[in-house]
């Protein structure tokens, strides 16, 4: 039975508090009366458009009121910029010109809402909060295409991922039932042994789909318990079906004993195993994993490294994306959906930790996770 969880629409007004507004302009006074009408709100200055761009790529902008004219970079080119990193941020424009010029090139721009100078202080006010609800309201769309858009390639994944096992299933028993096969031929028990393993390779998606089906739906609450990384490292290398089906590969250890760590072991485990699973499912039928777990300066370190294909310099911004995987060959049978390192990141970072990947193609990747680990300090 499927449980309805009920969720209380928030108005986006009600979560103004603390935002962070930029006011650009080329005049301190100016900059100083805005501020001092914007209590309430972080307010952070610069000067002209590339002291802006400086201040917003340090992140946490939440509107940004602007100047038209400026040394540097004016207003206009400000706003075009920052519309190309960021399409959903609200810029509000200030002029003393009426001309329509500077509008129409505003407009263009994408510019939000328009202020004219000299400035009226409760109209400023008024229009910050109506930035506010409007940025809340574009990222509420631009969420929804994204999910949308995520849907779509899933779906599409999924299909292409199922249409290949199930062809070769099909026809092997078209052929087989038109009497093609001999039981007694060599080829009816290699086919046979290939549509096994195709039946099983199936049987595994279905069971991926359900996990991730799990993990999606637990939402992100962690519940903490004393853990052992050493002990889960060790059981997850005895479980895995990666492990076991490259028996070529030398698995090495040092792993330096630790404390018990109070983390959400189901999460932590399901992050950990997606690092190892990958660098025995991506090394060649020989080689070497090698898995280490230090402890530096009350930062714990698990380190995962094999010597296998690697990965592309270009790929690898793109490796913690949902649905993308790496596929040196260009042929598009990866096995998997190209969730798991996603969901491990968020995991990870659930428990104040990180995960950073160094890899070069053709000679193997090294993987990091770091935890805070001070002892008796519940993360």
């Amino acid at each position: 039975m499927l449980e309805v969880v009920q969720t209380q629409t928030i108005d986006p007004r009600q979560k103004q508090e603390g935002k962070c507004i930029l006011i650009v302009d080329d005049e301190a006074i100016i900059r100083d009366l805005c501020r001092k009408a914007l209590k309430g709100y972080r307010v952070l200055e610069a000067g002209d458009g590339e002291e802006a761009l400086q201040v917003f790529e340090q992140g946490g902008i939440d509107v940004i009121l602007t100047d038209v004219m400026m040394p540097n970079l004016d207003g206009i080119e400000l706003l075009k910029r920052l519309k190309e990193i960021e399409p959903t941020l609200v810029v509000i424009v200030m002029t003393g010109y009426a001309d329509k010029d500077v509008i129409l090139n505003a407009l263009k721009a994408d510019a939000d809402d328009f202020i004219t100078k000299p400035l009226n202080l409760l109209q400023l006010k008024t229009a910050i909060d109506k930035a506010l609800v409007k940025k809340a309201l574009k990222e509420e769309i631009a969420n929804l295409k994204n999910l949308d858009r995520l849907k779509s390639n899933f779906l599409s994944l999924v299909s292409h991922k199922f249409r290949t096992p199930i062809t070769s299933i099909s026809l092997f028993l078209q052929n087989l039932a038109s009497g093609v096969y001999d039981p007694e031929d060599s080829a009816y028990q290699k086919n046979l042994r290939m549509i096994y393993d195709e039946s099983c390779y199936l049987g595994g998606l279905v069971t991926d789909l359900l996990t991730f089906s799990q993990v999606m739906d637990k939402g992100e609450g962690l519940k903490l318990e004393p853990c052992n990384l050493n002990s889960i490292i060790l059981e997850l290398l005895h479980a895995s079906k990666e492990v076991a089906g490259k028996p070529g590969v030398e698995t090495a250890f040092d792993l330096e004993p630790l404390p018990s760590l109070f983390l959400d072991r189901e999460k932590v485990s399901f992050a950990i195993k997606q690092v190892i699973d990958n660098a025995y499912k991506f090394s060649r039928s020989t080689g070497r994993v090698a898995i280490f777990i230090k402890n530096q300066d009350n930062i714990c370190k698990i380190i995962v490294e094999d010597n296998g294909v690697g990965i592309a310099k270009e790929d690898l911004p793109k490796i913690f994306e949902k649905f993308y995987q790496v596929d040196s060959d260009h042929a598009g049978q990866i096995r998997g959906f190209g969730l798991g390192l996603f969901y491990a990141r968020e995991f990870i970072r659930l428990h104040n930790g990180n995960i950073a990947v160094e890899s070069e193609l053709g000679k193997g990747t090294r993987v990091t996770i770091t935890f805070p680990a001070a002892e008796g300090c519940p993360i």
